[in-house]
């Protein structure tokens, strides 16, 4: 028979959401358990954002450098990985240890258990052959994980997920990479800036299929002129692995070979073997239904990937704060995402908040748009190598407020502030018409944007 301790809460996954969960709680005063099978922190700090990030920083850096003749003399770079591969193992991973997260996690008081955990009825959570018996709340908080299409041969071979391609310490000499979504993009610019010869494969008919079409366009040019192959509107249909070679067939009957293969197709939350028909709640959903308060059963949260609200750490974070809250019987309110913003840091960086003018349309709104690209802007003629961006609003039409926008550009995710706070707070279209933009700067080319978008 298991052993029984009572506690107060019970977290379940401690990545980026769980363990501002667990850590918060635990500063309260209550008794806090956090169970996590891999690393302290999750994907973000580990294979994800902050080591990506740092690949991207480098990477931008060559290019930068690259775009020094005919604007400020003449410039030679020799690419090398190897201080990019050290800065990820010694600075963002500590080489993929997460006794630093653990040891701040358990000074506020909190215990740590390296387990897999589920839940055993209501109250009740079986990990490292324990069960726990829950006063307060159970959080789920078990991340994503990638999402691997069925192509014919996959499972046979051993492709890349983003957790072997952040963990290289050299870029490999050519790269196939499957699927034109934000990680692909990313780590495709990246790899390519370092001399490897990268194709792109997306099913879809264009790159970043979940933003804007002018984006994906825009994009797919930028990309080819730094020679990765793009190729849209292509599906695998086959893939094997010979003579220390990746070899990718497509739906056309095309065979494309390269030394390694990263299959970045998206992420679906984690639910399985977490015991959710215990609680009441559906095993088989693709994510876990929660309300404006994160609860997704009697004495049960979640937060972060698991509730597919966005897979994006700042979301985990924005509904950890909620959790955090309501677990404490605190008064505040409800998750709000009108304005979830998100950016692709690619050069140039993509930001988006709000609805795409094709989501908004089908929400049955009525809509209108405005485009101007930021190489014509003053700032982007000045910067004149690597200007490339476009900021597109969508209004509705019938309110007379932005319901969405895209920012791209050498600055885009950080113009995508101002345009952030106008979706979240409705502030209406003619208002915004009425304020100064800054001059030269990227976001002056919103007021374009505005001129362009016209009026009643």
């Amino acid at each position: 028979m298991k052993r029984v301790q009572e506690v107060d809460v019970v977290v379940i996954g401690m990545g980026v959401g769980g363990e501002h969960v667990a850590e918060r709680l635990a500063e309260e005063g209550l008794d806090v358990v956090g169970v996590e099978a891999e690393l302290v922190g999750g994907e973000c700090p580990y294979w994800a954002c902050i080591p990506s990030k740092m690949m991207i920083r480098a990477g931008n850096l060559l290019a930068e450098a690259r775009r020094v003749p005919g604007m400020a003399g003449d410039s030679q770079v020799t690419p090398d990985f190897t201080p990019v591969a050290a800065r990820i193992r010694d600075e963002a991973t500590d080489d993929w240890n997460d006794q630093v997260a653990v040891d701040r996690f358990t000074r506020k008081g909190g215990r740590f258990v390296r387990s897999r955990a589920r839940l055993a009825g209501p109250g009740r959570v079986e990990a490292e052959g324990e069960m726990f018996a829950v006063r307060r709340a159970v959080v789920l908080a078990t991340g994503s994980r990638p999402q691997i299409p069925p192509v014919p041969g996959l499972e046979d071979v051993p492709y890349w997920t983003n957790r072997q391609a952040i963990s290289v310490k050299e870029p490999p000499a050519s790269l196939l990479l499957l699927g034109g979504g934000a990680i692909g993009v990313e780590l495709a610019q990246a790899f390519t800036r370092f001399g490897t010869a990268v194709t792109v494969v997306e099913a879809m008919e264009r790159l970043l299929p979940a933003e804007e079409p002018e984006v994906g366009a825009l994009l797919a040019e930028v990309l080819a002129e730094e020679s990765v192959t793009v190729r849209t509107g292509a599906r695998a249909t086959g893939v094997r692995h010979v003579d220390h070679a990746f070899r990718l067939t497509l739906e056309s009957g095309e065979e494309i070979a390269g030394q390694h293969l990263l299959v970045a197709t998206g992420r679906r939350p984690q639910l399985a073997g977490l015991g959710l028909e215990t609680v009441g709640l559906d095993p088989d959903a693709r994510a876990l239904a929660v309300d404006g308060q994160m609860r997704a059963a009697p004495g049960v949260w979640g937060v972060g990937d698991v509730t597919g609200r966005g897979l994006f750490t700042h979301v985990a974070m924005y509904q950890a704060e909620i959790a955090v809250r309501d677990i404490l019987g605190r008064p505040g309110p409800e998750a709000d995402y009108q304005a979830l913003p998100r950016v692709t840091f690619t050069d140039p960086e993509v930001g988006s908040v709000g609805l795409s003018e094709h989501a908004a349309r089908e929400q049955g709104l009525r809509v209108r748009t405005g485009i101007a690209r930021v190489p014509s802007s003053a700032r982007g003629w000045i910067r004149k190598a690597g200007n490339n961006g476009l900021i597109k609003l969508v209004e509705d039409i019938d309110r007379g407020v932005l319901v969405g926008a895209t920012s791209v550009g050498p600055a885009g995710g950080e113009v995508l502030y101002g345009l952030a706070i106008a979706v979240q707070n409705e502030i209406p279209v003619e208002r915004l018409r009425h304020m100064m933009f800054a001059y030269p700067t990227f976001y002056r080319a919103v007021e374009d944007a505005l001129t362009d978008l016209g009026h009643d």
